[in-house]
């Protein structure tokens, strides 16, 4: 059972009431019957339990107590064998300074034997140095050809001869040259050809990718004066084949980037020896890559394209490469692009300004004539006036109205291919003009592109819209066009405006010709916002007018002054108006956008309301009429909701409110007046309703309009 209770306690986590609940259900079932509970056998358990634990407890102690001696014996085993190991570390500590000690005082004195043998040593090897270096000036001194020595004949000892014909080089030039020009002559001879063999042995170790060959042969080329055709020449063989096929710029980078480390390895002036191989490269390889692709100027258009390309790419090459420039180059790179672009760019911006006119030209010439289209000069609206003022004073149309077939001359896929165009050479400007010139360069392209896509194309259709819209008061319903030239309209202005934030303005802000800019841009838009304005005010004005016009001859006298008693439905001029305007409302909120959208939807309604008001001021009504008027204005209520006008719906419902003074019996006629709706109306106005009635005479002296009309 002891085993039983140690295997439980040694269980992670140990809890205690889980140990009484299993011991109590053991003690359970081992009852015969384990449905009875039995506390004296449970409280026998827990008495047992108790001392069983007891007796594991104080197995536990004396097992503990047994560990504890035992540790304690091991710790001072421990403890007297570190005090013996750091009795003999202190000794190796003490061994080893005396040792240090004598190690430093042999040093010192073979440090000072070294001084001294080298003292005696030194003047050794200069006189022996001298004395060579006599013996091979002898040989130069002497009459006659110079005795070839071995050592400038062994192609092994190219560097040791090296040495030698350069210090007597440098002798040879403090010889006067009197008694010693022959002699100087050799020297310059021999040292010349000695020069030679160093640099064609410093070519062949560059093909053969020979580093430290390289290297050696540099150094000692440093010495002489013929060390910049050493330059010249790994120059000249590092950048003979082409860099990456028929586009230069691709292997530009990465050929700079594999000699520069070739070049910090072999040169003691690695900087200045990169930066005249990158000067290398922009004055002989892009220059004349430059050169040949710019030379046809035939096609402008694929100039200013190539100009551009090759422009942008080489101030790309700069950047990629300034990190191979020393710091006193910064701005050589700079200097060089522009050397080799400096022609092409001074012609640059009366290019661009030609290409472009001639591209927005063309574009309209092939839109007109995709439209069979010859343009005219417009009147400006003077004959529309005339046109208008004859008609209203004569009541005769002396001329029918071109409206070209509902063509709008407005086209969004022309538009775009301009702002396109303007926007490839507004991009090109920036790039390619200097600073002081962007702005005046990016004003002329601006202008250019007003000029034909604003005056000579929107301008020029607007003028054909305004003619082409009805006359006011005509009998026949009007076909409208104008409100998709507003609609065309505005979507290339936005398209402009878009074109102008990003291309535009960028050029010329915070410089003096942005006020320049905006005034210009001010001006046009007003412009076309004021034939905007007259072209949408004409076509409400032609559809008012027909209703007008319509209601007058159509609407019946008897539709609302029945003589006989009929249903009570809306009249057919009613109906008619009501289709005809619902056709017109949908292409409004189609064609025109945000602000303008209520103000013309809310000017629309009120003239409406005003040509309806009027009319119904034209007629009498008797009870069936009035029931009839209030279904007419109920139709123009449903008709007039799709304006989406808070305005235009109160006043039609004050309209609708008016009509059931008509209707209402004679001794109501104070209660509806004083109502919600018309109880702020003018006297006046409800007065003129009253007296519509056909029984105003009758009531008009009673007490029933007592208030009302006086």
């Amino acid at each position: 059972m002891l085993s039983q209770y140690m295997e439980e306690f040694e269980q992670e986590p140990f809890e205690v009431g889980e140990f009484i609940e299993r011991l109590t259900w053991r003690t359970n079932n081992e009852l015969q019957n384990s449905e009875d509970f039995s506390p004296v056998a449970l409280h026998d358990t827990f008495i047992q339990t108790i001392k069983d634990l007891k007796i594991l407890q104080e197995k536990q102690q004396s097992k503990c107590e047994r560990l504890e001696e035992s540790l304690r014996q091991e710790k001072e085993s421990h403890a007297k064998k570190i005090a013996k190991l750091q009795e003999r570390h202190q000794t190796a500590i003490d061994w080893f300074g005396q040792l240090d000690e004598k190690i430093n005082s042999v040093a010192g004195k073979i440090m000072h034997l070294g001084e001294q043998l080298e003292n005696v040593n030194t003047p050794r090897s200069r006189s022996v140095e001298a004395q060579k270096l006599l013996n091979f000036m002898a040989e130069f001194l002497a009459a006659g050809p110079v005795i070839v020595n071995d050592i400038f004949t062994d192609a092994a000892r190219l560097s040791e001869a090296a040495d030698v014909i350069q210090k007597l080089y440098a002798i040879s030039q403090d010889l006067p040259p009197g008694n010693f020009a022959e002699s100087k002559r050799k020297i310059e001879k021999k040292y010349d050809e000695v020069e030679r063999r160093l640099i064609e042995e410093f070519a062949a170790a560059q093909k053969s990718e020979d580093i430290e060959r390289m290297k050696t042969l540099a150094q000692i080329l440093s010495q002489f004066k013929g060390y910049t055709q050493c330059v010249d020449a790994y120059i000249e063989q590092s950048q003979m084949q082409p860099y990456s096929g028929k586009d230069i710029f691709i292997g530009i980078v990465p050929l700079c980037k594999h000699h520069y480390e070739i070049i910090q390895k072999v040169f003691a002036n690695p900087q200045q020896v990169m930066s005249k191989f990158i000067l290398n490269i922009y004055q002989l390889k892009l220059h004349q890559y430059a050169m040949t692709k710019l030379e046809d100027k035939k096609d402008e258009e694929k100039y200013l394209r190539t100009l551009y390309e090759l422009y942008s790419r080489t101030l790309k090459l700069s950047t990629d490469l300034q990190v191979y420039m020393s710091t006193i180059d910064d701005d050589l790179l700079q200097k060089l692009t522009q050397q080799i672009f400096m022609k092409h760019l001074a012609g640059y911006a009366e290019m661009e300004t030609k290409c472009l006119t001639a591209k927005c030209s063309t574009e309209l010439e092939k839109f007109y004539a995709s439209k069979k289209h010859q343009k005219t000069q417009t009147t400006k609206g003077f004959r529309r006036n005339m046109e208008v003022l004859i008609a209203t004073r004569a009541n005769i149309n002396i001329a029918a109205i071109e409206d070209y077939g509902g063509e709008t001359f407005l086209s969004e896929e022309l538009a775009i291919n301009m702002l396109q165009e303007a926007k490839a050479s507004l991009k090109r400007c920036r790039l390619l003009s200097n600073e002081t010139e962007l702005p005046g360069n990016a004003i002329k392209l601006n202008d250019i592109l007003l000029r034909f896509l604003m005056h000579e194309h929107v301008d020029y259709a607007l003028e054909l819209g305004l003619q082409a819209v009805p006359l006011a008061e005509g009998r026949i319903f009007p076909q409208l066009y104008f409100f998709d030239v507003v609609q065309k309209t505005n979507i290339i202005v936005h398209l402009l405006d878009k074109l102008c934030h990003t291309s535009v303005i960028p050029c010329v802000s915070n410089t003096s010709k942005y006020s320049d800019y905006v005034f210009k841009k001010r001006i046009l838009m007003e412009q076309i916002e004021t034939k905007l304005d007259q072209g949408l005010d004409r076509s409400i004005s032609a559809v008012i007018g027909w209703v007008k016009v319509y209601l007058q001859y159509e609407q019946k006298k008897t539709d609302y002054k029945p003589e006989t008693d009929v249903d009570t439905i809306s009249s057919a001029a009613c109906l008619q108006v009501v289709q005809n305007l619902q056709p017109v409302i949908t292409q409004i909120k189609k064609c025109v956008d945000g602000e303008n959208l209520q103000n013309v939807l809310t000017e629309f309604g009120t003239r409406l309301h005003r040509i309806i008001y009027d009319h119904l001021q034209t007629m009498q009504f008797n009870t069936a009429g009035a029931m009839c008027a209030i279904c007419d204005v109920n139709e123009y209520r449903k008709c007039i909701r799709d304006l989406d006008s808070p305005l235009v719906t109160q006043l039609f419902d004050i309209l609708h409110a008016l009509c059931n003074l008509l209707l209402v019996k004679p001794q109501n006629l104070q209660e509806v007046c004083t109502g919600d709706t018309l109880n702020y109306l003018d006297k006046s106005v409800v007065r003129q309703f009253i007296q519509l009635r056909t029984d105003f005479r009758i009531i008009k002296n009673t007490n029933y309009l007592k208030g009302i009309i006086e």
